[in-house]
């Protein structure tokens, strides 16, 4: 296929998809829209706006960034998914502005934080309050893995190569990874509550010095899997950095940007001097990453997001006052679980279709400049579909409002959610099968099979 007649035929894909959701969207957006401008006109005055904006733009920052990153194309009548860090290497520092993930951490802390505060107050259980918070991130999971399981036996059935399908269904649960590391940090906020106020900035810092112990023996010694702690000393530094804002502890934008400084400063020194890598995602092929396992480069990126993010934060704040941005947030965030777990599932669908249907706009070489002309298109077809799947499946994440709050004991959803990120890390490394399927489904059940109600403060 000539490079004119791939942009046209996506240009057709396009419209299709876009005429096939149209009615769903129509449906739905107004209502969506309503629902999302109430809630922002009864926002309490107490609530940081901020926090739920840099939730919402960080999660369509991911979204836009797992859409260029994957290069899928057809060379020689063979589907191929390319990743954009190997094929063109200086995008490994736009991953520098792409990584938000010790940004997602951070808003965690912070929101789990006052949540947990406030459930003290009210003298609510902790099995209540982890339920509320387990429910929101499990309950829009189960729809995902069931309709993986689903395609992967309707493949075997049609008899699809099954390397495909593993392949298909590990790159749609790359957005897993951090779930499964995220409900493990929630399940442990009383205890890093309690540890924020028994010794402060120590508590950062005693898990930053156990990330930097673990890197330098780990890399020194050649002990790739030691490096595998890091996914506890690493996101839970992180995660205190939360608890530091909500006290307020960082005044100004002045000393908000030496906390930068001292980010991009530890940053320079690790990738020049110790050899780090550039990029904060994994490139396919190299020895040493920086996001799995995560390592001290990543952690010094997200001190390097936090102090410019701080810096910016009262003039945002203000900007967040007006109807219309604040409005658009509070839509994103109320949907923010489905748009965050189904947007590469619809990447992969996509690109499946487009291969049986003669591979239309798959002909096009990544990199490029018809590639990064036709980008732009290419992204706003896939955010036409993903919204048809946000009104199909983001009931699952929308919680009832009134009733009586029933949660199941603690000891159980503890159990419940290690399954849950047992099975999505499996799912994550190695794809769909049966044992990770019935040991997330297991898990869920555990977690959600007696709740009823979902009460959150922030």
């Amino acid at each position: 296929m000539s490079a004119s007649a791939a942009t046209v035929s996506l240009r057709v894909i396009a419209g299709r998809g876009e005429v096939c959701m149209s009615g769903t969207l129509r449906r739905g957006k107004s209502r969506a829209w309503l629902r999302a401008s109430e809630l922002a006109a009864n926002t309490p005055s107490s609530r940081n706006r901020y926090v739920d904006f840099l939730r919402a733009a960080s999660i369509c920052v991911v979204i836009v960034g797992h859409w260029l990153i994957a290069a899928p194309f057809v060379e020689d009548g063979t589907l191929r998914f390319d990743n954009m860090l190997n094929q063109a290497p200086w995008t490994q520092w736009l991953t520098w502005a792409f990584q938000v993930m010790p940004l997602f951490f951070i808003v965690g802390g912070y929101s789990n934080g006052i949540s947990w505060q406030s459930a003290k107050k009210a003298n609510s259980s902790y099995n209540l309050w982890l339920a509320a918070r387990l429910n929101r991130l499990i309950g829009p999971i189960v729809p995902l893995i069931i309709l993986w399981a689903l395609i992967a036996v309707a493949a075997r059935y049609m008899e699809v190569d099954p390397g495909l399908i593993k392949s298909g269904s590990q790159l749609a649960m790359i957005p897993t990874w951090f779930l499964a590391v995220y409900i493990m940090v929630v399940v442990l906020t009383p205890v890093t509550h309690h540890a924020w106020h028994r010794f402060g900035m120590g508590s950062f810092w005693g898990l930053a010095l156990g990330a930097a112990v673990i890197d330098f023996v780990g890399l020194s010694f050649d002990l790739p899997l030691l490096r595998w702690v890091n996914y506890g000393f690493v996101w839970l530094s992180v995660h205190q950095l939360g608890y530091l804002w909500h006290e307020g502890r960082i005044l100004g934008w002045f000393q908000a940007l030496r906390w930068a400084a001292s980010g991009l400063l530890l940053l320079l020194i690790l990738i020049y001097a110790a050899s780090y890598p550039i990029s904060m995602l994994t490139v396919p092929g190299e020895v040493v990453s920086n996001s799995r396992p995560p390592s001290l480069a990543l952690l010094a990126l997200g001190v390097l997001h936090f102090g410019v993010l701080l810096a910016l934060e009262q003039p945002l704040r203000r900007w967040l006052q007006k109807p219309l941005p604040w409005t658009v947030a509070v839509l994103v965030n109320g949907t923010i679980m489905t748009l965050y777990l189904w947007h590469v599932t619809v990447m992969v669908l996509v690109v499946g279709l487009l291969n049986l249907l003669g591979a239309f706009g798959l002909g096009v070489i990544p990199d490029t400049p018809l590639w990064w002309a036709t980008r732009p298109l290419w992204i706003l077809l896939l955010g036409g579909i993903l919204l048809g799947f946000v009104a199909l499946f983001s009931r699952f994440e929308q919680t009832a409002k009134s009733g009586t709050a029933i949660a199941p004991p603690t000891w159980l959803m503890v159990i419940g959610a290690i399954c849950v990120c047992l099975s999505l890390a499996a799912m994550t490394l190695h794809g769909i099968h049966i044992g990770a399927l019935f040991l997330a489904l297991a898990g869920a059940f555990l977690v959600l099979g007696k709740y009823q109600r979902l009460t959150e403060t922030h």
